[in-house]
Order: C-alpha cells, then sequence, then structure tokens
C-alpha cells in the first residue's frame, strides 16, 4: 500500500536496520552473515544466489577468551583521551562506586558494562613505585637502592612505553638510552613484558598500564593523608536540592545516624590541644616536675607569671580536682554537675602603629550561663593609650569609653570570684581572649577545635560560619562597619555546644559527613545473577578486610567479614577465602564477598616505611617481618610481591575488577621533616634561639615541601578479570 508509513512501522525498520549492521560489525574478514543465519565463505554472484562481499569492520574489538557475551565488562584507557589532572586515591573509590554502587561514571578510564562486574577487591601495596618502572630504582641486586637519574640504567632496569609516545629502551646489546626526564605527570605509562626488569613482569601479565596516584595532602602545609582512609571513607552523597543553595548548608544526619547525648565533659580541650593552639597552661595541666618545670621556664620567658600580671584560678592543684562530687550529679544531665560559663571579649589595639607584633588590650568581656543569662558584661579601660579602637570588629568606640574606669585587675578579682574548680569555659578561639584577660583556666571547650576546618588545620571555621551551619542563625551582621556584640557570640558558642551534647562528638566533624565504604556499598543490593539464596530479593552486598593483625579495631570495623593475618602469604589465603565463600566457612557467606580491601605489607616492612603503631601488636608484626627479612633483596622481596599480586588475580572469579594501589611514596623523608619540624616548635616554647638543638629556616621549610610532594606520589593498576 501507498502512503505515508505509521511511527512504529518507522521504529521497527530502525530496529531492523541497527540489528543487521551490528552484526555486520562482529563478523570476520572471511566470513559473511547469511539470512538463514549460517555462516558461509565469500563467493561470486550466479545461478546459485545473489552475489555476496566481504564486510570488513574498520574498528577492532578486543577478544576475550573466557568472556560468554559480548557484553563482557571492561576498563581501559585510551591513548587518544585527554586528562584533566593528575589521579587521586579517590578517583579509585569512585570507580570501586561505580562498579558496585552509586558512585558517578570516571572520567580517566573507560569502564564498559560497568553493571556486568560483580566483585571487586582493592589491594594496597605500600612500597611500589614508579622509580622501579623508569629505572630511578635499580632492583638489579649489584646497584639495588642506587638512583639512576643521570647514569646508565643497568639491563632490564625499564621498560615501558607511554600512552600515546615512543618511549626508548636499553638496546639489546645493551647500549643505554636516555628516559624521557618530564613525562606527563597525568597519564599511564604502558607496560612491557619483555622491556620489564624481571622482579616485575608479573605485572604485565595482569595490568596494561601503571598510573601515577596522587595520595590526599595539603600542599600548602606540607601534610600526607591517610591513604588507607582516603579509599575506605567516602562522602556522604548530597540530595540534588541541597548542591543548589548558596552559602553553608545546613548539616545532614547521615544514613543511619543516630543521635548520642554525651557529657559536656567529654568535649573538654586536651592538655595537647591546648597546648598545640598557643594557650598559656594552667599549671593543673603539669602531671609532673618535668613538665611543671618547663611550663615554668616558658612562662616566664614569655612574661606570662603573676608578676607581670597573669593570675591562674585557684583550688585547682590538679584536672581531677575539677569532678563534681557524685551527690551534685544529676542522672542524665549532660553538665554532669560542672558549671560551664560562655565567654567572649572585645579588644583595641594600645601599642604605637610602628610596633610589631601590635598589642591588643581588653575593652569589653561577657560571660553567659548554661540558660542563656548574661552573668557579666562590663566595659574595660585599658591602661595604655589606645592607638586603634578597631571599631568595624570590636563594637568599641571612644564615646563608650569616655566614663569607663574598671581597670584589668579589677575584672581578673571579678572573674576569679566566679570561676569555681568546677568551671568550665566555652567560647570561640579562646587563647586570644585569655591573652587578653591575661588569665588561665584549666577546663576549655573551643568551638574552634570542636568543629574542625573540612580542609584540616591549621585552617579554622569563622564562628560566624559555624553559626550559620549548625543552628541556623546570622551573627556578627555587623562585622566591618559596627562591630561584633560579644553577647551575641557567646551564646552562639553556648547553642553550639549544646547541639555538640545532644547529638554526639563527631557532629560537626568529618565522621558526620562521610561514612565507610562497607556502609554505603551495603545499601546495594546483588544483582539477581548474583543470588546464592533463592529467597529474598533485597539481599545486600558485602564487602569483606583482609589485613595483617586484627583490622576489626579500626578501619574494618564495618566490614561483614574480617580475616586477620600474620603474613603477606596468609593474605592471598584471605583475599581467595573471602571472594570465594563457602558453605562450611562459618565467617565467609555462601557466595563471597562483593567487595574486598586487603593490603600486602612485607615489600612496606622491607623497605623501612612501616612505622610504629600505638597497637603493641602491629609492632611485633612489624619488627617479625623486618627481622625475616635481612638476607632478602630488594628484587627479591619485590619479586615475591608481584607474584602474590597477579596470584590473587589468578584466583578472581570472572568478572572481578582488580585495583591495586600503592598507597603513597616514600614516606621517610617526610617523617624525619616533620619529627625536626616538631622537636623546633617544642623547644622554642622554653628556650631561646641561641639555646636551640635544632633550627628551622626557609631551608628545611623547602626541605620539608620536597618530602611532601615525593612523598604523595603513588602508583596504581587497574584491570578486569
Amino acid at each position: 500500500m501507498g502512503g505515508k508509513r505509521s511511527r512504529g512501522e518507522l521504529e521497527n525498520d530502525q530496529l531492523s536496520m541497527g540489528a543487521t549492521l551490528s552484526r555486520m560489525n562482529v563478523a570476520t574478514e572471511s566470513e559473511v552473515l547469511l539470512p538463514d543465519g549460517h555462516d558461509k565463505t565469500q563467493q561470486d554472484g550466479g545461478d546459485n544466489g545473489p552475489e555476496w562481499q566481504t564486510v570488513q569492520s574498520h574498528k577492532r574489538h578486543k577478544k576475550h577468551s573466557k568472556k560468554a557475551s559480548d557484553q563482557y565488562p571492561e576498563i581501559t584507557h585510551s591513548p587518544h583521551a585527554r586528562l584533566q589532572s593528575i589521579v587521586k586515591t579517590g578517583d579509585l573509590q569512585n570507580l570501586v562506586l561505580y562498579c558496585l554502587a552509586d558512585g558517578n561514571a570516571p572520567q580517566w578510564v573507560s569502564v564498559r558494562y560497568h553493571g556486568a562486574i560483580r566483585k571487586s577487591v582493592v589491594l594496597m601495596v605500600p612500597g611500589l613505585e614508579a622509580g622501579m618502572f623508569d629505572g630511578t630504582i635499580s632492583l638489579s641486586s649489584s646497584t639495588e637502592g642506587i638512583s639512576t637519574n643521570d647514569a646508565s640504567i643497568a639491563e632490564g632496569s625499564l621498560v615501558v612505553e607511554r600512552a600515546g609516545e615512543t618511549v626508548s629502551s636499553p638496546s639489546a646489546s645493551g647500549e643505554s638510552r636516555k628516559v624521557p626526564l618530564a613525562p606527563d605527570d597525568y597519564y599511564p605509562t604502558k607496560l612491557v613484558h619483555d622491556r620489564m626488569p624481571t622482579s616485575l613482569q608479573p605485572l604485565s601479565d595482569v595490568f596494561d598500564h601503571v598510573w601515577p596516584v596522587k595520595t590526599p595532602g595539603d600542599d600548602k602545609y606540607a601534610k600526607m593523608h591517610s591513604p588507607i582512609a582516603a579509599m575506605l571513607t567516602t562522602p556522604i552523597v548530597k540530595p540534588r536540592e541541597d548542591k543548589n543553595g548558596r552559602g553553608p548548608q545546613p548539616p545532614r544526619e547521615g544514613r543511619g545516624w543516630q543521635n548520642k547525648r554525651t557529657p559536656v565533659t567529654e568535649l573538654l580541650a586536651s592538655t595537647d590541644e591546648l597546648s598545640n593552639e598557643g594557650y598559656v597552661l594552667h599549671p593543673a595541666h603539669y602531671s609532673d616536675t618535668a613538665s611543671a618545670t618547663a611550663g615554668t621556664t616558658r612562662r616566664e620567658l614569655n612574661k606570662w607569671t603573676t608578676a607581670d600580671g597573669w593570675v591562674d584560678t585557684q583550688g585547682i592543684p590538679t584536672l581531677e580536682a575539677g569532678n563534681a562530687p557524685d551527690k551534685d550529679i544529676e542522672k542524665g544531665s549532660v553538665t554532669v554537675g560542672r558549671t560551664v560559663v560562655a565567654m567572649d571579649c572585645e579588644m583595641c589595639i594600645t601599642s604605637p602603629p610602628t610596633v610589631t607584633p601590635q598589642i591588643f588590650s581588653l575593652t569589653r568581656v561577657s560571660l553567659i550561663d548554661w540558660d542563656g543569662k548574661v552573668m557579666l558584661d562590663e566595659l574595660v579601660k585599658p591602661e595604655n593609650a589606645i592607638t586603634d579602637y578597631l571599631t568595624p570588629y570590636s563594637g568599641i568606640t571612644l564615646a563608650m569609653l569616655q566614663n569607663v574606669t574598671t581597670s584589668l585587675s579589677d575584672i581578673q578579682k571579678k572573674l576569679l570570684d566566679i570561676f569555681t574548680p568546677q568551671t568550665i569555659l566555652v567560647g570561640h578561639s579562646l587563647n586570644s581572649d585569655l591573652n587578653a584577660l591575661q588569665l588561665t583556666h584549666p577546663f576549655i571547650i573551643d568551638t574552634a577545635l570542636l568543629f574542625p576546618h573540612p580542609r584540616g588545620p591549621p585552617l579554622k571555621s569563622s564562628l560566624k560560619w559555624l553559626a550559620q551551619k549548625y543552628i541556623s542563625r546570622e551573627i556578627q551582621k555587623g562585622h566591618g562597619s559596627t562591630g561584633h556584640d560579644s553577647i551575641e557570640d557567646a551564646k552562639a558558642c553556648l547553642d553550639l555546644v549544646k547541639q555538640k551534647c545532644e547529638k554526639g562528638k563527631s557532629w560537626g566533624t568529618a565522621e558526620a559527613s562521610s561514612e565507610s565504604i562497607f556502609k554505603r556499598i551495603g545499601r546495594t543490593n546483588r544483582p539477581k545473577r548474583d543470588k546464592v539464596q533463592p529467597a529474598g530479593n533485597d539481599e545486600p552486598r558485602i564487602s569483606a578486610v583482609v589485613d595483617w593483625g586484627d583490622p576489626s579495631r579500626g578501619y574494618g570495623g564495618q566490614a561483614k567479614v574480617v580475616i586477620g593475618c600474620q603474613s603477606d602469604a596468609e593474605v592471598v589465603a584471605g583475599v581467595k577465602r573471602a571472594v570465594d565463600g563457602s558453605a562450611d566457612d562459618d565467617a565467609v557467606p555462601v557466595g563471597g564477598c562483593d567487595f574486598t580491601w586487603t593490603r600486602l605489607r612485607e615489600l612496606e616492612a622491607y623497605r623501612g616505611w612501616w612505622e610504629k603503631s600505638k597497637i603493641v601488636e602491629a609492632d611485633a608484626l612489624r619488627s617479625s617481618t623486618q627481622a625475616a627479612s635481612i638476607t632478602a633483596t630488594l628484587a627479591g622481596v619485590v619479586s615475591e610481591t608481584a607474584e602474590r599480586i597477579k596470584t590473587i588475580y589468578d584466583a578472581l572469579p570472572a568478572c572481578t575488577a582488580l585495583i591495586v594501589y600503592s598507597g603513597s611514596g616514600d614516606p621517610r623523608d617526610l617523617r624525619e621533616m616533620q619529627a625536626l619540624q616538631a622537636r623546633f616548635k617544642e623547644e622554642y616554647k622554653v628556650k631561646k634561639w641561641d639555646e636551640l638543638s635544632v633550627r628551622w629556616t626557609d631551608v628545611e621549610e623547602q626541605k620539608l615541601r620536597k618530602a611532601c610532594e615525593k612523598a604523595r606520589k603513588g602508583v596504581g593498576f587497574v584491570t578486569v578479570k
């Protein structure tokens, strides 16, 4: 029939044509697909049938000997891909979440049929370095540990091709060729088996590329963050409507969040925290004679003694003296018999403009009790002439202080009458307030410490921002014009502490905005094809941790399956046990675990990267491992580690993603410089410059930064079995 064709008929024709083209594309060069579905070799036309032509596909398809269908999962890197930044540990984590849970599609690799990936194993191998692949760390026994930056590269020590470019390698005659000095940091390097060090060749049998992976940290302050936490801690996903708001967004109670009523005494700043923040310590903080002597010396050097006008709250010989008697503690009370006082002060400048550092003097002090009532609010006349009232910030003017006669010593006497051994002071960055008051008190709750900055110390969140985010309150509206109100600020601090007491210690910290990767993956159900139990349509994915010692004590506490090991050989066996599962295994469910995080540590121990732990058991394992490897060589330990990685790969079931990452580069120089810096800071508190055993100049600062940069350069590998 003529006329227009229906929409349904057009769609059917398009689908039919698409199916035909798809079949043509997968036909081999010498075969065609006949209409009846049978393969037939190319033949000329004639009476026996129409003329058939060979159909050749211009696109190469990677063949999988083990694939059961055309939709076999694959993770690849295209040499034509244009990366925008270096791959980070968080990108590896997101790849896992994309394959198994609710992560976004990665931009640094191409993942085909990610829904077909059934399991994922993430293996951390500290001790592996990029230098082992580019020749700067020789794996030859005769030159082990020698840097070969400009020297001839030992035979077989390099052997790579950079994706998208050609890299020359040592010739068969032993002639060394120069390695590129500045390869692109963003791109992976292709592994070529025959050109790799013998110790690392097993990796080329498993992986196509070695990726540069940057460990999380802070370049500005030369800090490296935990590569374990970066992999096993995930941010809580925000709803779409939360992402479009401006300014600080109200905190969300993450999935599974439970309020935990917390006594206010658990929020007290520790002695170390107060010392690190620059507080002048009350004598009650000195637990022994040595620390008391050092503290006294420090106060004398900095003129913080009673002879210099400073006062200490009385009747508190030790920190335990502040505990309230049991008879004074009401059942269920978060104050546990203590008196909580919120304080805020305003200051002005009393030093000449040419003098540095500037001298700040007290001009107003405000106290608020637990019920929010004003206990004290007084203006103070500084002893020295005021050179800057700081009105846009303090709110203090010349007219306000015109008839004021109250002095600093008068305020000190009033505060000593108010503060008792049971008093807890609350405020934001209270060290500056107490310095202006020239007063010390042992029991401090600092909201700048309670609600740490998202990017970590030494950064601090402003009180204005904290009030907006956590108690939905606008304060300091006069900032930069009419100044702050100390009563308003004190109330904001008090309400932040009250909220913390109701929510729990982790509220307002990274723990409140993040969760374990095991919990996040556990909220995703297994695909139906993975169902082992015939009943139930909501079987959640199961996670496992296989690590040295007892992983359940820390990061592995929220994993469904936890397997402790004493050696790398046990780790390999533990991974196979976790992935396979068995009806005879009480710890691992039938069908095995969907996600497994594990770690090999013998290479880390051999190279001296395994630092001392707070856990005695971990120290014992580290020491025994190092002792057992005394006669070993770097090449030998690397070879054993590479073989174990390949053994794990061989033991994995089909459609399992394997991600290997080193966690970091060599951290030893960074640890050494950080220890030197900490020693300098500690001595600087109590010694004069010419008495210091450690000097910290720009030279040491640059060494620290270079060591941090080096330590944050890790490597990674990705594949699908």
